[in-house]
């Protein structure tokens, strides 16, 4: 629901949106960390991961959030003291919250009832409001609750790709081909990203055509879990496909197409099985002395099998893919061995399957 600023709004807006400002002045830029492994070493391939886990709110979402924010302000949908409300599987959630405590807004987050606990207690830590339903009817909640309260329903799902400015200004796509610019190979072969709104992907997808305009442009890969409908629809082309059963992996995946996710910027889409993202971010944690969260398991997992397939044709080069997000958040589901028994996930196959990767560089997929 759109709401028109009134002239006493002006000067209100004018102070939120310096707030915001500010307060990206004071965060500096994410780390791009190269991965130190002998297999790639070995064939002159070089990973590097994106770290958004330094975020203020410790995720990718804190820059969704902030151009969410600042887009509904400078289009004059946001007032004074109004409700925000979001339908979130979580990280949103809690970078939305961060902005609110920020402005003074009241903020209430419509949730499934399956999100992580710890999301939680962060959603509740900045001051946001609980409302839990099933997954499918977080939106007509999120929508209702908005019509109830004279609120602002910000609706990530739809605004993700309109918000984010994929020129420039400092956004994802740009900061990693800026980091990259002294590296070996500056160009990557591939951007590996997961998809939950889709924004990040349209905005890299767009980036690539816009700026790299000369040579070999990268190829964006989307890395797409069980249970999610972009991967069959990237191939049909359906956008009325739906999914009656709830994702496992937070953040990423959606039961039906939604409109920030761009198809014709991505070159492929790779389906990850959720016990392979679980294997991954487990073996990545190894590596980076960090804990990640399920997103970047799937990343990773998709991007294992580039490299294989480029250490087979003896291609060198490099792969760009995100740390979405920090994996402390998900002690309770991903790093517990209880809840993966409960969720039917044997991921032992799947480690040892990428353990013998970083000996040899060939995954086995099947």
């Amino acid at each position: 629901m759109k709401t028109t600023v009134l002239k006493g709004d002006t000067a209100w807006i004018q102070w939120a949106v310096k707030e915001i400002r500010a307060d990206y002045a004071r965060s500096s830029d994410t780390h791009l960390l190269k991965c130190v492994l002998p297999v790639l070493e070995q064939h002159d391939i070089h990973l590097y991961f994106k770290d958004e886990s330094t975020h203020p709110t410790r995720s990718l979402k804190h820059r969704l959030a902030r151009s969410l924010f600042l887009h509904g302000l400078c289009s004059g949908w946001i007032r004074q003291d109004q409700p925000i409300i979001e339908a979130s599987s979580g990280s949103t959630a809690v970078s939305e919250a961060y902005f609110c405590r920020l402005l003074g807004l009241p903020f209430i987050a419509v949730v499934p009832e399956d999100i992580s606990p710890n999301k939680i207690k962060e959603i509740e830590f900045f001051g946001g409001q609980i409302t839990r339903t099933s997954a499918s009817d977080i939106y007509d909640r999120a929508i209702q609750l908005s019509d109830d309260l004279d609120g602002y329903y910000m609706d990530q799902f739809v605004r993700a790709e309109q918000a984010t400015d994929w020129r420039g200004n400092n956004n994802i796509a740009e900061s990693i081909f800026q980091q990259l610019i002294h590296e070996k190979y500056s160009v990557p072969r591939y951007v590996v990203v997961g998809a939950g709104t889709g924004g990040t992907s349209a905005t890299i997808g767009r980036y690539i055509r816009y700026f790299l305009l000369d040579g070999e442009r990268p190829k964006l890969i989307v890395a797409d879990p069980e249970r999610s409908v972009f991967f069959d629809y990237f191939r049909t082309g359906d956008d009325t496909l739906t999914s009656d059963i709830s994702g496992r992996i937070e953040g990423i995946g959606r039961p039906r197409v939604e409109r920030s996710f761009i198809r014709d910027v991505i070159d492929d889409v790779v389906c990850v099985p959720d016990a392979a993202s679980v294997a991954s971010l487990r073996f990545i944690e190894g590596l980076l002395g960090k804990k990640v969260g399920g997103s970047t398991g799937t990343n990773v997992f998709a991007v294992l099998g580039l490299i294989s397939q480029m250490i087979q044709s003896r291609t060198p080069g490099s792969i760009v893919t995100l740390l979405c997000d920090d994996g402390e958040r998900y002690t309770d589901t991903y790093y517990s061995d209880h809840w993966l028994q409960e969720q039917g996930l044997d991921i032992a196959p799947y480690f040892e399957r990428i353990e013998q990767f970083a000996d040899t560089g060939k995954l086995e997929l099947t």
